[in-house]
């Protein structure tokens, strides 16, 4: 029995210890642009909305520090005339210690933007509010499902690099 124990603490011992903490969150950078004002208040508010999404991270120290950055932007025209564009850099830095490859690349690709998001949705919202348009409310994000497609795609254009390099 207490060699059992030995045996389980030494195992414990010799696993790696998991962290992943958010240390800060912070805005990097923010735009606000209403190119067609006053104009676009006198138009019917039924705009045609564009959002994209992207995510980047880079290690910031050798203690096991990231930065994430999240950028959504958001654009929305009256026909072919933009009647706002908002963009927001919300970024966060993060401890991440005990992952590695593909654990640690998910980790910063998915669970990080997950933080950083509804920070980033109030922003725009308080921004196109404040620029005199209709509250602005994102929908939640499945990074987990955009990560995924995301490999998926850079799988289906290596193949087809590869296939295109053996028709040659």
């Amino acid at each position: 029995m207490a060699d059992e124990q030995t045996t389980a603490e030494a195992g414990a011992a010799q696993a790696p210890e998991q962290q992943f903490v958010m240390q800060r969150i912070y805005t990097k950078d923010v735009s606000f642009e209403s190119p067609a004002t006053p104009g676009v208040f006198r138009q019917q508010w039924q705009p045609k909305i564009n959002i994209d999404l992207n995510t980047k991270s880079d290690k910031i120290d050798e203690e096991g520090n990231f930065e994430v950055v999240l950028t959504i932007t958001v654009t929305a025209k009256i026909e072919e005339e933009t009647a706002f564009l908002v963009e927001v850099q919300q970024a966060g830095i993060f401890f991440i210690k005990g992952f590695e490859g593909e654990t640690l690349r998910r980790l910063l690709g998915t669970a990080a933007p997950n933080i950083l998001f509804p920070y980033a949705r109030e922003s725009i919202d308080t921004m196109v509010v404040k620029g005199g348009f209709p509250a602005l409310m994102l929908a939640p994000v499945n990074f987990d499902a955009l990560y995924q497609q995301a490999l998926a795609q850079a799988q289906a254009q290596s193949q087809a690099a590869e296939q295109g390099e053996a028709t040659h």
